[in-house]
C-alpha cells in the first residue's frame, strides 16, 4: 500500500456508518477479476491500482497480491490500518490524485454511475467495478454512462457472490438465524442477488474500447479461497449456547 496523506485529501468528508453501502467484498471474487485480467495481457505487477471505497480493505489487500501499488481511500473510517485516507472519491482531487493504471472498487450502488465516470478521469488503463446486475439496466445510466462509454466487458458470476451489510461471511460457515417466530437455527448464509464486474479499458493510445463483450465468470469459490480470507464470525451470528435465545 502507498498512503497518500496530503492535508488536501485528508480534510474532505466523512460520513457516518448508517448512510453507506456498507457490503464488505468477498476476497475469491476480486481474484476472480484479477484472474481474468491477466488473461487479457494486463501487466498487473508493474500497474497502480486505487481501490476507493476500501471498505475494511478486503478488496484492496487482494489487489496488494497482483499490483505494484494499491491506494486505498473511502469517505468513511472503518479502522483498517491499511486505508490512505478519509476522503470522499468524487470530489476533484487535482494534484492529490494517486498516480495510478486502474480504479478497481465495489461502489455505492447509488453512486455507481459517478463513481465510474470520476474513475476514467483518473485510471490510466482501465476501470472495473462490482455491481449487482441490476446496475445494467435504466434510463437515467443508459443516457449518463453507458450510451457514450460503454464498458469494455460485463463478466457476470455463474456463482452466487454472497455479500451481507456490514460482515464478510464465509459462505461454508452456518450462521444462526432466527425466523418471526422467534426460533432458530444455524443455516449457510446465502445471497439472491447476482453481481458481476463490469470493466473499462483503454486501447494502448488511450482510448476507450467500446466493443462490449459478455463473458461468464465459471465456478471458482473454492479454487480461489484462502486461508485467512474471512473474518470471526461475529458473536450476534454465533449459535446461542444451549442453542436457546
Amino acid at each position: 500500500m502507498s498512503a497518500n496523506r496530503s492535508s488536501a485529501v485528508m480534510a474532505q468528508r466523512a460520513e457516518p456508518v448508517d448512510s453507506l453501502d456498507d457490503f464488505p467484498t468477498p476476497p475469491w471474487a476480486t481474484r476472480a477479476l484479477l484472474r481474468f485480467l491477466r488473461g487479457q495481457g494486463e501487466p498487473l505487477h508493474l500497474q497502480h491500482a486505487w481501490e476507493p471505497a476500501c471498505n475494511r480493505g478486503y478488496l484492496a489487500r487482494v489487489l496488494a497480491e497482483d499490483f505494484d501499488q494499491v491506494h486505498a481511500t473511502d469517505v468513511h473510517d472503518y479502522g483498517w490500518p491499511g486505508q490512505d485516507g478519509v476522503a470522499d472519491f468524487l470530489i476533484p482531487w487535482g494534484q492529490d490524485a494517486p498516480d495510478v493504471d486502474w480504479v478497481i472498487t465495489n461502489p455505492p450502488f447509488r453512486l455507481g454511475a459517478e463513481f465510474i465516470r470520476h474513475a476514467l478521469r483518473y485510471a490510466r488503463r482501465g476501470v472495473a467495478v462490482l455491481v449487482r446486475m441490476s446496475f445494467v439496466e435504466g434510463v437515467d445510466r443508459h443516457d449518463t454512462l453507458f450510451r457514450d462509454m460503454p464498458e469494455a466487458f460485463v463478466l457476470p458470476f455463474v456463482e452466487r457472490v454472497v455479500m451481507w451489510k456490514g460482515v464478510l461471511l464465509d459462505p461454508d460457515v452456518p450462521i444462526w438465524k432466527v425466523d418471526k417466530k422467534g426460533a432458530g437455527k444455524l443455516e449457510k448464509p446465502t445471497s439472491a442477488t447476482c453481481y458481476a464486474w463490469l470493466v473499462w479499458r483503454r486501447d494502448g493510445q488511450g482510448v476507450l474500447e467500446c466493443d462490449t463483450r459478455f463473458s461468464r465468470i465459471p465456478s471458482c469459490r473454492l479454487e480461489l479461497t484462502r486461508p485467512g480470507d474471512y473474518p470471526p464470525l461475529p458473536d450476534h451470528l454465533r449459535k446461542p449456547q444451549g442453542g436457546l435465545l
